[in-house]
């Protein structure tokens, strides 16, 4: 059964439901910085549980912490945040056992349980500075031995993760412009914001920032915001969150759908697995949805109205999504105000989180007055439009490729959410505007137990047979017998199925991405407050979920989202 050329394009007419709708961007970036830390439950220690210099002869953090405590080790009493962390040395060096064993599976099993481990330990660590370079150096040492030996460096073809940017800028504070905070204050007076906007000398600290050496940062957001700005700012207004919250993607990862932090925080939202899986978003051997633009949008917009319902504020809301609600409630309850500003100029939150929402509202206050910033002439990318196909069968992207003629990178790009080139069975593939039927009528002539390996090949001129086997590394005779090819050749423009092999992949393993700065974490959120300051209700109420996708409107060269960063816990 040969395929000729006809066959294909006969595809397009074939009456197949497939789902329309134009998707909001995947673009790249260089720029931010977050380490969010996510709020696990902890293993309490038992009463009374010490550790003795014996134990501690092997844990450097422990014997660290003494010494710098002044503490007899006798007596000694780690409480469950070092104890974890001591739990977190044993698993690296289990790792590094394994993996100089060359049993690399095991290895990366036990330094992905020592990161979790360290995850977990964010939450009380004794002294924090220490956990902070403990983590680091573990962090440091996995992804050394990862590069070198286990494998993390991807095949060409395989989707890459980009570095979360903008790491570092939340660290620092900026000089005020004198020149320019009488026409900021002028131009408040006459923008209309759902999100409260104030100006203070940090938040001019900051302006003054991205108007000067970090204008580019700006001028990159927001021309990949083009893709996306249609998709988040419709999911932020079903949610009932401010429109301007849109900056905080930016924020979080410039939006890059594949950013990764180097405390593992994923996507454009930035989201680590627990606090993603508290919001509906997965991971499988195949697929994480962290990394899907309009999953983690409606993840994010949800857990920020839940913040905005528990702390009544928005700026304590946004502090609480960098730095986590039990970071937030445990500096209200100690200072005994429930104030952004009140926390910050207290230091009362981590030093990542005073920066973050200042960074946030320079972003928006430049967004509602793009020409003062000399924004008003950045081209957004135009929104990406494309079909969804819904797969019956696990699916390898290369026959997908095949089958549209759409570059594989293209396919990986409009499909962030994938973590190899195949996708499993119930995955709404998108595929450029326009394929989708051609997709799913090619798709129904290969068997669905095939179509996780099997590739199609357009024969060209001069090829042969055994060519064409060589090529996918496949057998003439297989490739005759699934085509019914009779003796001689196949013709230049014929359609070839290519059977092969396909091997359930093993389960993926994220290597961190480089060192970690992991401030706070977040813990279980209390729901007891105290302070002068009370705190109001939440107004607005979380609409339903829209169940039908609808064609946004192209993006406008407006300006709505600039790249910055930040640290800590989702």
């Amino acid at each position: 059964m040969i395929w000729k050329r006809k066959a294909i394009t006969a595809f397009a007419f074939a009456s197949v439901p497939v789902l329309l709708v134009p998707i909001a961007t995947f673009g790249q970036q260089p720029s931010v910085k977050t380490s969010f830390l996510a709020p696990a439950a902890i293993r309490r220690a038992s009463a009374g549980s010490t550790v003795t210099i014996v134990e501690t002869e092997k844990l450097p953090y422990l014997n660290q912490l003494m010494k710098q405590l002044g503490k007899d080790p006798s007596s000694f009493q780690a409480n469950p945040s070092d104890q974890l962390i001591q739990q977190a040395e044993e698993k690296f060096r289990s790792g590094r056992k394994f993996y100089q064993e060359r049993d690399f599976e095991k290895a990366r099993s036990e330094f992905d349980a020592s990161i979790d481990l360290m995850l977990r330990a964010s939450e009380h660590p004794t002294d924090r500075t220490l956990f902070e370079c403990k983590l680091d150096e573990l962090i440091d040492a996995i992804h050394r031995l990862d590069l070198a030996g286990m494998g993390a460096a991807v095949l060409e073809t395989q989707p890459q993760f980009e570095k979360a940017p903008n790491e570092d800028i939340v660290q620092m504070t900026f000089p005020v412009d004198p020149r320019i905070k009488d026409r900021v204050q002028s131009e408040l007076k006459n923008i209309s914001s759902e999100l409260p906007l104030m100006v203070n000398d940090t938040v001019l600290g900051y302006i003054n920032y991205f108007s000067g050496r970090g204008h580019r940062t700006i001028e990159y957001g927001l021309t990949r915001a083009g893709k996306y700005r249609a998709m988040i700012s419709r999911v932020l207004a079903e949610e009932g969150v401010p429109q301007e919250l849109i900056h905080l993607a930016q924020a979080e990862s410039g939006f890059i759908p594949r950013a990764i932090s180097r405390a593992a925080a994923g996507g454009m939202w930035q989201f680590v697995k627990f606090r993603g899986n508290e919001y509906g978003l997965k991971q499988s051997a195949l697929t994480d949805d962290r990394f899907d633009p309009e999953k983690a949008t409606r993840a994010a917009a949800r857990h920020l109205h839940d913040l905005y319902n528990q702390f009544g504020d928005w700026y304590l809301a946004i502090a609480a999504y960098n730095c986590g609600p039990g970071c937030v409630d445990r500096a209200i309850e100690r200072t005994g105000y429930a104030d952004y500003w009140e926390l910050r100029a207290r230091k009362a939150i981590p030093a990542e989180t005073t920066n973050y929402v200042p960074i946030i509202l320079a972003m928006a206050i430049m967004a509602k007055s793009p020409e003062q910033y000399h924004l008003d002439q950045v081209i957004p990318e135009q929104t990406l439009e494309y079909d969804i196909v819904p797969l019956g069968a696990t699916t390898n992207l290369p026959l997908v490729s095949d089958l549209t003629d759409t570059p594989l990178p293209e396919l990986q790009q409009l499909n962030p959410s994938l973590l190899k080139t195949v996708a499993p069975a119930g995955y709404e593939l998108k595929v450029p505007r326009g394929a989708g039927v051609v997709l799913t009528t090619g798709l129904d002539v290969i068997p669905a137990e095939s179509r996780a390996a099997w590739r199609m090949h357009r024969v060209q001129q001069g090829e042969t047979l055994a060519g064409i086997a060589q090529k996918y590394n496949a057998q003439p005779k297989a490739i005759a017998n699934v085509n019914e090819l009779e003796g001689g050749s196949p013709e230049p423009g014929d359609h070839l199925l290519i059977p092969a092999t396909f091997r359930e992949p093993a389960p993926v393993r994220q290597a961190v991405a480089r060192a970690t700065t992991a401030r706070g974490k977040a813990s279980k959120a209390t729901a007891v407050r105290k302070g002068p300051a009370a705190r109001p209700s939440a107004a607005k109420a979380r609409p339903a979920a829209v169940a039908t996708k609808t064609p946004g409107p192209k993006t406008a060269g407006t300006l709505a989202q600039v790249s910055t960063s930040r640290p800590v816990a989702r």
